[in-house]
């Protein structure tokens, strides 16, 4: 906020500039990345339209927390793990898990 300017009147200057920004009543914001979940619990959320474009203002009680990516074993993978090293399947699979799904790694570390 500006210093020494009324509420009312920052809104007016606002809309002479045709920006427009109304609050919106939410109970949770979640925002879902690659590797991390931020949610934002109780928050305050002012939407706001200028030239054309809509952003969004968003503050409140944050937390973070890391997402665990599962990687897809196929059935050629374990084929795979299973033919280079002469183990049993669930050795093959247990090797690809460990691995992150790197056939490569996996063989290496039944074979190691």
């Amino acid at each position: 906020m500006m210093p020494n300017i009324d509420p009312r009147q920052l809104k007016s200057m606002m809309e002479k500039m045709g920006i427009k920004s109304s609050e919106i009543d939410a109970k949770m914001v979640i925002i879902e990345c690659d590797d991390k979940r931020i949610e934002i619990r109780e928050p305050q959320v002012t939407r706001i339209e200028a030239q054309g474009s809509v952003s969004f203002q968003i503050s409140g009680d944050v937390s973070e927390s890391m997402i665990e990516t599962k990687v897809e074993i196929t059935e050629d993978d374990i084929k795979t793990v299973m033919d280079s090293t002469g183990k049993d399947k669930n050795s093959a699979m247990a090797a690809l898990e460990e691995s992150n799904g790197d056939i490569a790694a996996a063989i290496i570390s039944l074979k190691g």
